[in-house]
């Protein structure tokens, strides 16, 4: 997944809290986090006044919550795990999670979105014409 397929597919499920995420559209919205908040940090620099960076904050925070939802489901866990940021040292637990692997396969929040929709590319049997 590219940095704009990432970004484009969170946006895409802005508050959906269902299914998985891969890390790499984790990581790409990530990057793609910290890169607007220092734009808006700068702008705001600039005007003398934290308006824009709150705006950011607040237009960002139901996404990434989503995002991070999905992350959690793909590594097997429940999104309620996400409340551990709000104990000590529990943002570390949460990225530690952040960084494990997908769990393969399906799961119960859904199908693995690394194995393509449909099956296989190419049919296990060839169709008869092909006899």
């Amino acid at each position: 997944m590219t940095f704009g397929n990432a970004v484009r597919s969170v946006f895409q499920q802005y508050a959906g809290f269902t299914g998985r995420a891969r890390r790499s559209e984790y990581w790409y919205f990530a990057l793609f986090t910290v890169l607007v908040y220092v734009a808006a940090s700068v702008v705001d620099a600039v005007l003398g006044i934290p308006v824009l960076t709150l705006l950011t904050v607040l237009a960002l925070l139901v996404p990434t919550l989503a995002v991070s939802v999905r992350r959690l489901h793909d590594t097997g866990r429940s999104g309620w795990w996400m409340l551990l940021s709000l104990v000590p040292f529990g943002g570390i637990v949460l990225l530690v999670l952040a960084c494990l692997g997908s769990e393969p396969g399906p799961n119960r929040f859904g199908p693995s979105p690394e194995q393509p929709v449909g099956g296989p590319a190419w049919p296990q049997q060839p169709p008869a014409a092909w006899s």
